[in-house]
């Protein structure tokens, strides 16, 4: 019984601070979980000139396709952030992480627009190649992610130490 008190005496001033550095996504979860598996469909689908996301991404596109610097930071980028930081966010449901998603979320969105803009300008009067459905769809899907990522940080900041009881 003595043991019993002994745990829990340790365990009660631990938990304000556990619940508060963790997230509640609730429905979010969701479309966050959506939206990471919209990413990985959009890898696979033609961004620049007919090469994939991922094949941009492990430098795998075929010979003779020109890839800029923008749509390969591009890819890393939405890969970093939109897949792989957004789904250990989900997983862990730490602020921390939602925060780093937020923020990576929302800079990928900046590199998408200048890839997207990229494909479509050239340094001749002629028009560019276009961007690829791929490149359309993780900039579509990394402005919803952003969107709930931003929405889930801001209304659940953790606290601080102040309104924790310390100074």
């Amino acid at each position: 019984m003595t043991d019993d008190l002994s745990d829990l005496q340790v365990e009660v001033p631990k938990a304000p601070r556990r619940a508060f550095r963790q997230i509640d996504p609730g429905a979010r979860a969701l479309v966050v979980a959506v939206c990471v598996m919209l990413m990985l469909v959009a890898a696979l689908l033609p961004w620049v000139e007919g090469a994939s996301g991922w094949q941009i991404l492990f430098g795998l596109a075929p010979k003779g396709t020109v890839i800029g610097l923008v749509p390969i930071l591009f890819v890393v980028c939405s890969t970093l952030f939109g897949v792989l930081i957004s789904g250990a966010a989900l997983v862990t449901r730490l602020w921390a992480l939602a925060f780093a998603s937020a923020a990576g979320c929302g800079f990928s969105l900046i590199i998408a627009l200048l890839a997207v803009w990229s494909q479509q300008s050239t340094s001749s009067h002629e028009p560019g190649p276009g961007p690829g459905i791929g490149i359309i769809l993780a900039l579509l899907t990394l402005i919803v992610l952003t969107f709930q990522w931003v929405k889930l940080t801001l209304f659940s900041a953790p606290p601080s130490a102040s309104r924790l009881g310390r100074s």
